[in-house]
């Protein structure tokens, strides 16, 4: 039988290229060769498609020197045309070469241009099926904003917010939140651009960072409680399931679990499965599931909570492309679950081929 041609997808325009890459490194290294005729293709951040090398060690973070992708690798384009039936090379001077029909595209982007819909939406108008949600999900979980209107829609407790557009003055609501709050880009992921606040005075450098990153800020109330991670992946019919949920200690100092804690710093300790009652384990797996399909997601989530005290617990928000290396939250509560990377990684192939692209 021929083998499945699966195009890895990576890198891109957002803050979050260098995450991104060290998603695809693992995703290529799992792989099987056998199985799979793999086509790694790298986003440059200014945005061109380039034919990558298909070597996962250049994609690793090395002595906290995060990866790129090689702007020098060959032009590539995905005609949103389904009757084109593939890649195209795009090199000055030569007419664009088939590359082959692509089967299924594993698009591990990260952030806005490729987390937030505008990929889905050309890999749906090119007739490819890929990994993960829709159009509409992938786009309404980029944006903190609406998906938490979402939650409130759909009866889920999350933590009071407001919203903060670049030039405009700062709302009245913003300091009924109380202090402290987190200042946050609406549409941007790793902890980019975040910033905890305990004084007022610090909220216009606040704003002023996460306006660097996106024109659109919230302004979210602090909630005292334990950070708990849950993945949701589709069954073997798409039907959600929730796997054991993890808890994330920042360790190293920091004043929550930033952009350093995640990838650059020994700075986290995780315990999976948490250490709380059975009752609220099952609660937080349950809630994950909800939210996954309050907001129509598919494939693959990541869904975050604060587990208070008192007992409450609050959805924080929903990653429809979470961080995707074997040391990565989503993988290691999968494994603890009992579905090892690499069978991860075919389960999400066989999904996304079973739904195809189209209305759904």
């Amino acid at each position: 039988m021929s083998r499945l041609r699966v195009a890895v997808l990576f890198g891109g325009r957002s803050s979050e290229h260098a995450i991104s890459c060290v998603s695809a490194g693992s995703v290529l290294a799992a792989l099987d060769r056998d199985r799979y005729d793999v086509l790694p293709i790298g986003i440059t951040p200014d945005g061109r498609w380039v034919l990558a090398a298909d070597d996962p060690a250049s994609l690793a973070i090395r002595d906290r020197a995060l990866p790129a992708v090689d702007p020098t690798g060959t032009g590539l384009a995905l005609p949103g045309d389904p009757t084109a039936k593939g890649l195209v090379v795009l090199d000055a001077g030569e007419v664009p070469a088939d590359l082959g029909a692509v089967d299924v595209v594993f698009p591990l982007l990260h952030g806005p241009y490729g987390e937030d819909g505008t990929v889905q939406g050309l890999l749906e108008l090119a007739g490819v099926p890929y990994v993960g949600s829709g159009v509409f999900a992938s786009a309404a979980c980029m944006d903190k904003a609406q998906m938490k209107r979402l939650f409130a829609a759909a009866g889920l407790p999350s933590p009071r917010y407001a919203v903060v557009r670049s030039g405009r003055p700062v709302p009245p609501a913003v300091r009924d939140l109380g202090l402290p709050v987190f200042v946050k880009p609406s549409r941007a992921g790793s902890s980019m651009g975040i910033t905890k606040v305990d004084d007022w005075a610090d909220l216009d450098a606040a704003l002023a960072e996460a306006h660097r990153h996106d024109p659109k800020a919230l302004v979210e109330e602090a909630v005292a409680g334990r950070e708990i991670e849950c993945g949701v992946l589709a069954g073997l019919d798409g039907t959600p399931e929730a796997s054991v949920p993890a808890e994330v200690r920042v360790t190293g100092g920091q004043a929550f679990y930033d952009f350093e804690a995640k990838y650059l710093d020994d700075a986290t300790e995780f315990d999976i499965p948490p250490d709380l009652d059975d009752e609220t384990v099952g609660r937080v797996r349950a809630l994950a599931v909800e939210a996954f399909e309050a907001l129509d997601c598919e494939g693959l989530a990541r869904v975050d909570f604060f587990v208070c005290a008192d007992g409450r617990i609050f959805v924080n928000e929903v990653n429809t492309m979470p961080g995707f290396t074997p040391a990565s939250m989503f993988p290691r509560m999968w494994a603890a679950a009992g579905v090892s990377y690499p069978q991860l990684v075919d389960r999400l192939i066989r999904d996304a081929l079973r739904r195809g692209t189209g209305l759904r």
